[in-house]
């Protein structure tokens, strides 16, 4: 077979979207309104079905209702993350996130009502939708735009940072190349917004093998935007503070539904309510289920024989919208959640600054530190709990920075940047050995399961394993250059795989900065298992000559943030 041959094909627009998902979508619709601006999206899938609103969704969970206002999210989310939330990123979020919702339901989206016309809310931060259809309406509104060109099955690798004769940086587009046909692309761009979502697959899943894409986020997911903004030189911060998710065991299904929609309590197998005893804040409903299990008290459960006829009906039909697996097994065994209660595990960890406060160090107008890039949706960080209206919220409010930016940017610098089409042709010349991208893969999640406190060691690392998974990864990271691809989505799982070690060895650099345990579970840390006064910063990393440089930054409370550090 004769080595694949790639077309080079150059591009040129104001602003360059990576990635199609909420944020990203939500920022195209916003300068879709200003015609005087070219805007391309780069979505390594289809924006129709794509991101964390691909399947769908069944409530809006960042919605403020009951008389509360932002903030009172602001706090919530604060408590949620035991301080380390940025009150700028959370406040300005907050403020916007009921606006997009409506604004959602002006695009179509079916929005719950009650008898009196208002939304049906579940508890003051929730509201109940149909939205099987999200992501195709906010697809739809993007394609209208007359100003916008979608790239459909386009997977961006490397931003572009050009440096003028005084030093100065910037980014001025990005490389990529088609999964689909052999064309590189070198998109040139006045700015550049990364919303191209969170990290999975770091870790060994749940359920490995033929399963191993049945998770909590998407398996697609794997941190392109963190890697290539750290290799570019952007500064990141919080990775440690990872997500494990509480999930309904095997179908991995969300647990909130029941939680919340039905008050299921969590109970241990001798039907002992043990949610009380270790608190009720995200990471505590999980770090209760493993220490639970590990006293020899499992397996755990919420607790759904109380339930109603009724309410049975409708977690059928509210699992039906978002997770079919669940409802599908309760078929199946004849027996519902009315007769027995639904067993739940946590998931193996995600970094994503959805949930958490993982991401680019960004100002409040989520621009990175790197002129002419920004950052919204999952992987912008300082403002955890966002969820869709918050990534929708964050992609608008990126939208009107960089139109601000654009207006005041000086022309881009014309400078011919290194053609990445040689180094992707170059895995196709490369001979096929023994090694595979698939191999490389699983051999990563052993190491991060075992040494950087995956399911296997109930989510605990200490100095020692954590030293060891950062030499063990850079191993791998050694191996790359001799994988071989046969065809344009070979050479995408090579990448896939290079994004992913190198979120691996910044979340390992994060991991060992962290000298506490400030999340149960999401940070376990068996050498310094308290909290520690001096935890109330951010632990902020850029990469440099080859590895990563650590910086402590002070709590941002309040007011405007602007980047004023080099």
């Amino acid at each position: 077979m004769e080595p694949v041959q790639m077309e080079r094909r150059r591009l040129a627009a104001d602003v360059l979207i990576i990635g199609g998902g909420t944020a990203g979508c939500y920022a195209a619709m916003q300068l879709g309104r200003k015609p005087e601006l070219a805007v391309i999206v780069a979505e390594k899938a289809n924006i129709e079905r794509s991101g964390c609103l691909a399947a769908g969704v069944n409530a809006l969970n960042a919605y403020i209702s009951g008389g509360h206002t932002p903030a009172d999210y602001v706090e919530y989310a604060r408590r949620d993350a035991e301080g380390i939330i940025r009150d700028d990123l959370m406040l300005t979020l907050a403020e916007d996130v009921n606006a997009v919702t409506e604004d959602l339901e002006r695009l179509g989206l079916v929005i719950l009502k009650d008898a009196e016309g208002r939304y049906v809310t579940r508890g003051w931060r929730n509201v109940k939708i149909n939205g099987e259809n999200i992501k195709p309406l906010l697809a739809r509104e993007v394609r209208r735009q007359k100003n916008v060109t979608v790239l459909n099955h386009v997977n961006i690798t490397d931003l572009m940072v050009q440096q003028d004769a005084a030093g100065k940086r910037r980014v001025t587009g990005a490389w990529g190349f088609s999964v689909r046909e052999p064309v590189a692309y070198e998109i040139t761009a006045r700015a550049v917004l990364v919303a191209t979502g969170g990290a999975a697959g770091l870790y060994r899943p749940n359920n490995p093998g033929f399963s191993r894409h049945k998770m909590w986020y998407p398996p697609f997911n794997t941190g392109a935007g963190f890697a290539m903004g750290i290799r570019a030189g952007a500064e990141m911060t919080t990775f440690e503070h990872r997500f494990v998710a509480l999930r309904c065991k095997d179908t991995i299904a969300p647990t909130g539904t029941i939680a919340q929609g039905v008050g299921a309590k969590q109970v241990n197998a001798r039907g002992e309510i043990y949610e009380t005893k270790y608190g009720l804040t995200t990471p505590e409903r999980i770090y209760g289920t493993v220490e639970e299990n590990r006293r020899g008290n499992g397996p755990c459960y919420l607790d759904t024989r109380h339930i109603s006829d009724a309410q049975q009906q409708d977690l059928y039909h509210a699992y039906l919208n978002m997770a079919p697996a669940q409802t599908l097994k309760w078929v199946e065994s004849g027996r519902g959640p009315k007769e027995q209660p639904v067993e739940v595990e946590g998931t193996e960890p995600y970094v994503v600054g959805g949930h958490t406060a993982s991401g680019y160090w960004v100002d409040t107008g989520r621009a990175s530190t790197i002129p002419g890039l920004f950052a919204a949706g999952d992987v912008a960080g300082g403002a955890p709990q966002k969820y869709v209206t918050g990534a929708l919220a964050e992609g608008r409010i990126a939208a009107q920075s960089i139109a601000a930016y654009l207006a005041e940017a000086e022309a881009p610098i014309q400078a011919e940047g290194p053609d990445r089409t040689a180094e992707y042709e170059q895995y196709f010349r490369q001979a096929a050995g023994s090694l595979t991208p698939l191999q490389l893969e699983e051999a990563m999640q052993k190491i991060m399961d075992e040494y950087a406190g995956g399911i296997r060691t109930d989510y605990r690392y200490n100095e020692s394993r954590l030293q060891l998974a950062a030499e063990k990864i850079r191993h791998l990271e050694t191996l790359l250059p001799a994988l071989h691809a046969d065809d344009m989505y070979e050479l995408m799982k090579i990448y896939e795989l290079r994004e992913r070690l190198t979120v691996c060895r910044a979340l390992i650099a994060h991991l060992l900065a962290r000298r506490e345990t400030r999340w149960h579970t999401f940070g376990e840390n068996a050498d310094h298992p308290e909290q520690s006064p001096d935890g109330l910063c951010y632990v902020n990393s850029r990469w440099k000559d080859g590895d990563f440089e650590i910086l402590y930054r002070p709590l941002v409370k309040g007011g405007h943030y602007e980047h004023t550090h080099p």
